[in-house]
């Protein structure tokens, strides 16, 4: 463990590989600030990106290097580079979290005698020797951030000899109740998305936000809307219009073979998601694989919105069936179809007690502020070793 360098301003260094916009990188700048909040220093260093900006705003120090390299030969180099960072900062923890910047910092940190901290945001499920080899140096750090129990278990399956209990503590992703806030949002903003994505007029809308990959669930819940009895229900793909045009199209394709026609909207990834989401009726989180944490389910859920999703991975531990949302059996359509059913049909005094008792799940298990304390706690306790 390090010997601190400032007791009244220890210096926390996360590591990411980049700062572009994602759960992981927004996560590394809400910790950042509580960093800050708490009279601390918080050092971001990643290969750039457009949140960059963001960390400089609020007060981070950031350093670019290109820690997101999977390149060994290029790791001496980094490393040299990284110990110079630690040292000029007085790196009190560092903090990392993917497994390329584990690699590159780690065994840095420990010459340094820095105590060190890993959050595994994936599955982590290895599919090779080589893959468990590599995710393996992440279970080096001194304390182990998991996202979710699901991932956790992964853990207990794939590396029960490389992780001690002690030391592994779930902290779920956590939602911006100040940003997701159905009264924070205007009707300029929701009416801007509306007319952004090309709603139709009439129809209850059913919303599947993510990345442009077969395995969130686009396919199936295609066929899954095609069995609703309501023939107005209409599809909203938030992101996926960001895929390739051989991807859309299929969308299209399949939409129209089981007879949703224009009933399928595909939009690219939305600016300003509460609004987005305010204009639906259900949320859909139908992802073919488990979802290691599941993100929109609790952004959906703070905007007072009913989720459905399949049974599987982070989506069991953030919804509560019937209460919050529905979940599907794996993979089943028509279970899947059922669930959809059920949010759609629910009565207007229905979707008013189901948004509060979710914004209230929310508040209590899901915060930002919680993620955030729970972070920071750890740091502490490091610190307080060390």
């Amino acid at each position: 463990m390090s010997v601190i360098h400032s007791i009244t301003q220890p210096v926390i260094v996360q590591i990411v590989p980049e700062m572009n916009k994602g759960g992981v990188e927004r996560g590394t700048v809400e910790v950042a600030q509580a960093i800050i909040d708490k009279g601390w220093k918080a050092v971001v260093i990643s290969n750039g990106g457009v949140l960059t900006a963001q960390l400089k705003r609020i007060g981070a120090v950031v350093h670019e290097l290109p820690v997101h390299s999977k390149n060994p030969l290029s790791w001496p180099s980094i490393r040299r580079k990284l110990k110079l960072i630690l040292k000029q900062e007085g790196a009190d923890i560092v903090h990392v979290r993917s497994r390329a910047p584990a690699w590159i910092a780690l065994p840095v940190a420990r010459h340094l005698g820095i105590a060190t901290v890993a959050t595994i945001h994936s599955k982590f499920a290895p599919s090779s020797f080589l893959k468990h080899f590599y995710n393996r140096k992440m279970l080096q750090a001194d304390e182990i951030i998991v996202i979710s129990e699901y991932v956790k278990s992964i853990l207990e399956q794939h590396y029960p000899r490389h992780i001690k209990g002690e030391k592994v503590s779930i902290i779920h992703r956590g939602v911006d109740l100040e940003i997701f806030d159905p009264k924070a949002v205007n009707q300029q903003r929701i009416v801007a998305e509306a007319d952004r994505v090309g709603l139709p007029e009439a129809g209850k809308i059913v919303m599947l936000a993510g990345r442009p990959t077969s395995w969130k669930g686009y396919e199936i819940l295609i066929q899954a809307a095609s069995m609703l009895d309501d023939k107005e229900v209409c599809l909203l793909y938030l992101g996926a219009g960001d895929g390739d045009v051989k991807f859309v199209e299929k969308l299209h394709q399949l939409a129209v073979k089981t007879g949703l026609g224009n009933r399928l909207r595909i939009a690219t990834g939305s600016l300003d998601v509460p609004a987005a989401m305010m204009l639906a009726d259900v949320v859909a989180m139908p992802s073919t694989h488990p979802e290691p944490f599941g993100r929109v389910a609790v952004e959906a859920q703070a905007m007072g919105r009913p989720v459905v999703a399949f049974a599987h991975g982070g989506a069991i531990e953030s919804v509560l069936p019937e209460q919050t949302g529905w979940l599907a059996e794996p993979l089943n359509i028509s279970g899947l179809a059922t669930a959809l059913e059920a949010a759609l049909s629910l009565q207007s005094s229905e979707r008013a007690a189901l948004a509060k008792m979710a914004r209230k799940h929310m508040e209590q298990h899901f915060s930002k502020q919680q993620m955030c304390d729970k972070t920071t706690q750890i740091y502490q306790k490091l610190l307080d070793i060390a």
